[in-house]
C-alpha cells in the first residue's frame, strides 16, 4: 500500500456553520489523505449572518505547534491555508512555509479576506498587502474575484466578465509569483458560474449553471477539493474541473432541502460523487 499523503491545513475553525476546518479535514480525508490541522482560530459560529458569536484567537499557539512539528521531523505533501486572523498570523504562516517547505511539496493559498466587493469588517486595507506578500510565496492561489483585485491593487469589477478581463487579472495576479492560478466566481453570462485557471500561462476555463443564491462556506469546500484533486495526480484544469462539479453539487443539495443559508452546504451529501471523479471508487 502507498504511504498517504499529508496535507496540514491552517485554517479557523467554526463549531457551526460549515467552512474552514470543519470541511477541509472531512474532504481532504475522504480523498485518502492524511490531515493535520493547525487552527488559527476557534469560533462558536462562522461570522457571516451570525451574531454574538465566540471568538477565540490562536494566534499565540502558531509558533508553538511549528516548533514541536519540526523537532518530530513531520513533513507535509502540501500546505493548505485559509482564513489568517492578524497581521501576526501572517508572519507566523510565512515562517511555516519557511520551516516545511521543500523541493516537492505544494503550498496552496486561499488568501480569505473578501467577498461580493468588500473586504471583511474584521480586516483593514493594510491586510491585503500582507496577503500579497503570502501569496508570493505559494505555489498555487485560489482568490475570488474580489480578492484577486485587491492583490493587484484594482477596484471591484462586479461582472459579467469578458475573457480578455479574466486573463489580464490572471497575468497580473501571476506576476506577484504563483505561476498557478484557480479564480473563483467567473461568468460571462447570468446563466454559468465556474472558474479560470492558470498555468504557466496557460488559460482554461471550466463552468456549472448558476444556482441562485449565496451559500456560506463555498470558498472552503472548493478549494479542499481542488486540493484533493491535485494530490490524487489531476492536473490543475481538471481538478478545478472537480471542484467545481463538486461545489454546485453541494450547493444543488441544499437548495433543494431549503436549508437556511448560513448553515453551509450539503457537501457530506456529494462526496460519493466526488471520490468518482477522483476515481477513488
Amino acid at each position: 500500500m502507498k504511504r498517504l499523503k499529508r496535507v496540514a491545513a491552517i485554517h479557523d475553525i467554526s463549531g457551526f456553520g460549515k467552512c474552514s476546518l470543519t470541511v477541509a479535514l472531512p474532504i481532504i480525508s475522504a480523498a485518502g489523505i492524511e490531515t493535520t490541522v493547525l487552527p488559527t482560530a476557534v469560533l462558536s459560529t462562522h461570522t457571516g449572518g451570525f451574531t454574538g458569536f465566540t471568538y477565540r484567537d490562536l494566534t499565540e499557539d502558531i509558533a508553538p505547534i511549528t516548533a514541536h512539528w519540526k523537532s518530530l521531523a513531520i513533513q507535509f505533501d502540501a500546505i493548505y491555508t485559509g482564513f489568517l486572523g492578524s497581521f501576526e498570523q501572517l508572519d507566523l504562516v510565512t515562517k511555516f512555509f519557511e520551516t516545511f517547505k521543500t523541493r516537492d511539496n505544494l503550498i496552496l493559498v486561499d488568501p480569505v479576506m473578501a467577498d461580493n466587493g468588500e473586504l471583511y469588517k474584521i480586516f483593514s486595507p493594510e491586510f491585503a498587502v500582507g496577503m500579497r506578500a503570502l501569496c508570493a510565496k505559494a505555489d498555487i492561489i485560489v482568490p475570488n474575484l474580489t480578492e484577486a483585485a485587491l492583490l493587484i491593487g484594482e477596484d471591484y469589477n462586479p461582472g459579467p466578465y469578458t475573457p480578455e478581463y479574466i486573463e489580464d487579472v490572471l497575468k497580473k495576479l501571476s506576476a506577484i509569483g504563483p505561476q498557478k492560478i484557480v479564480l473563483t466566481g467567473v461568468f460571462f453570462n447570468e446563466e454559468d458560474l465556474g472558474a479560470a485557471t492558470y498555468d504557466a500561462g496557460e488559460i482554461v476555463y471550466v463552468f456549472e449553471k448558476r444556482i441562485p443564491g449565496y451559500y456560506h462556506g463555498t470558498g472552503d469546500v472548493f478549494g479542499s477539493a481542488l486540493l484533493s484533486a491535485l494530490l490524487n495526480g489531476f492536473s490543475l484544469d481538471v481538478s478545478a474541473a472537480v471542484a467545481v462539479r463538486f461545489t454546485t453539487s453541494a450547493i444543488r443539495k441544499t437548495a433543494e432541502a431549503g436549508t437556511d443559508l448560513r448553515f453551509g452546504v450539503h457537501f457530506e451529501q456529494s462526496l460519493p460523487e466526488l471520490l468518482k471523479d477522483l476515481k477513488l471508487v
